[in-house]
């Protein structure tokens, strides 16, 4: 069975049911949409509310333990912060973070600088995301590190709500000891992930290939639920949280935005 990545998450019950009638466009081997973001490269000065929305006031459903809020999502010492806390927060007794883009991306190169957090049962995502309530399929591209084991970061994706994807890739020394680059390559016909600059997986297959532009995504999250995924959700006390020092997206054929960028070497 597949897991629920992060958004198995804002999928309401009607638009799943839609999904399973089969009543979006089926899959194509090209972009269906026109992706209305360009290329830029965000080291968090500040949280450019043209760029950024933040989460605020939800949560995606059952297996979630935690309601969105705007509250756990700040700048500090020159970095973007997602926090995962105790306290009553809407439905929830825990509350969390996500941010958001608020335009869509196509073909090009994605890339973060980020530690994830720590801690059984908490999910730290970046990931690429479009679905019902943009009035599209559900697409997605994941990297997540589960807290049950910060040695290792998932990645997978979606298409048109079929997932199935996954595969398990170790972050050496671990992901919530520091800092590592997540990446991936999306094409027409090849998807690639990298960490730290190697490449961990490379998708051919186009039926595995997202054809419709997404928003990108980070996000630090709870379950009491998905325990065999996740691990045993078990709050340690104080919050946990996830720092992101850099984000960039590269379109296809544009110059690759900061020095370090893996879409300078690959170009």
């Amino acid at each position: 069975m597949t897991k629920p990545t992060t958004h198995a998450r804002r999928l309401s019950l009607v638009s799943l049911a839609i999904l399973s009638a089969g009543l979006f466009p089926s899959v194509a081997s090209a972009l269906e949409d026109q992706p209305n973001g360009t290329s830029f490269v965000d080291n968090f000065d500040r949280i450019d509310r043209s760029r950024w929305y933040i989460s605020d006031g939800w949560n995606n459903g059952p297996h979630q333990n935690c309601t969105w809020s705007k509250k756990q999502v700040s700048r500090e010492d020159g970095m973007l912060q997602l926090q995962f806390t105790q306290g009553k927060t809407g439905e929830r007794d825990y509350a969390c973070g996500e941010i958001q883009t608020t335009k869509r991306f196509g073909y090009g190169t994605y890339e973060a600088r980020y530690r994830t957090a720590s801690g059984p049962g908490l999910n730290s995502a970046f990931f690429t995301y479009i679905g019902p309530t943009d009035k599209r399929p559900h697409d997605e591209i994941d990297f997540e590190v589960l807290g049950k084991n910060a040695g290792q970061v998932q990645v997978n994706q979606y298409i048109a709500a079929k997932g199935g994807n996954e595969k398990l890739v170790p972050v050496p020394g671990g992901a919530d000891q520091g800092f590592n680059d997540y990446a991936f390559v999306w094409e027409k016909d090849r998807l690639r992930y990298y960490v730290n600059g190697q490449l961990i997986q490379d998708v051919t297959d186009p039926s595995k290939i997202p054809t419709n532009a997404q928003k990108i995504f980070f996000s630090l999250w709870g379950t009491d639920t998905l325990s065999g995924w996740m691990g045993k959700f078990a709050y340690g006390g104080g919050p946990a949280t996830m720092q992101i020092k850099r984000v960039a997206f590269t379109a296809e054929g544009d110059k690759c935005q900061f020095p370090e960028s893996i879409a300078c070497k690959l170009n």
